[in-house]
């Protein structure tokens, strides 16, 4: 993963007074902290944050005081109407360092025809090296009949990536559209009906005999 770099500016002024000065600059708040440092408060440059943001787990670049730190955002906060970028904290990552991370399922191809797929898991828990922190993972049901599932362990995650959620875990389930099983379900009870009315009826007949 390329890094994207991002001019930063220390900050000096904080509440939500600042925070709305700050973003009517287009600019957004943020924090850097990690490795036992102390938190680094900073403005980001807003509108190649947002860009960047649109991505998911991407490698920032943080140009600070003449000098570059790697960092990740941990936390997002948004608007709850709109989603733009109200506050974001950064942890610093050095090359070769392992940390955790969500990634995305994109579920890929298409079940068994009469079947609808559910995505029990929107994303995966995993560990991966910070400078190679996969984005999504794709999760094929190609063919898949109803009653079939995916649980974590079958996901093929890239090469050096670990698995943290429960490997049992489901992540996408198939079945029958409600209306064909309930369909089903209720020829299977008019047929059990049926059945018991002839055997009742046989019964009649005999004792009748």
């Amino acid at each position: 993963m390329s890094e994207i770099k991002l001019a930063a500016e220390a900050r000096t002024e904080f509440g939500k007074g600042a925070a709305r000065r700050i973003r009517r600059e287009n600019k957004i708040p943020a924090v850097l902290y990690g490795h036992g440092t102390d938190p680094v408060h900073i403005t980001l440059p807003g509108h190649a944050t947002m860009l960047a943001m649109r991505q998911s787990n991407v490698l920032f670049s943080i140009e600070l005081d003449g000098k570059s730190q790697l960092a990740v955002a941990k936390d997002v906060q948004r608007t709850p109407v709109n989603s733009i970028i109200e506050h974001v904290d950064l942890l610093l990552v050095r090359r070769g360092e392992k940390i955790v991370v969500d990634i995305n399922v994109n579920v890929v191809g298409e079940s068994a025809p009469g079947t609808i797929h559910f995505v029990e898991a929107q994303t995966l828990s995993v560990e991966a090296e910070a400078t190679h922190l996969p984005e999504s993972v794709d999760v094929s049901i190609e063919g898949l009949e109803a009653g079939s599932h995916v649980t974590a362990g079958e996901v093929e995650l890239p090469s050096g990536v670990v698995l943290l959620t429960d490997p049992e875990a489901a992540v996408v389930a198939v079945s029958e559209p409600r209306a064909e099983a309930a369909a089903e379900d209720e020829e299977a009870e008019e047929g059990a009906e049926a059945a018991a009315e002839e055997t009742t009826e046989a019964a009649a007949e005999s004792t009748e005999g």
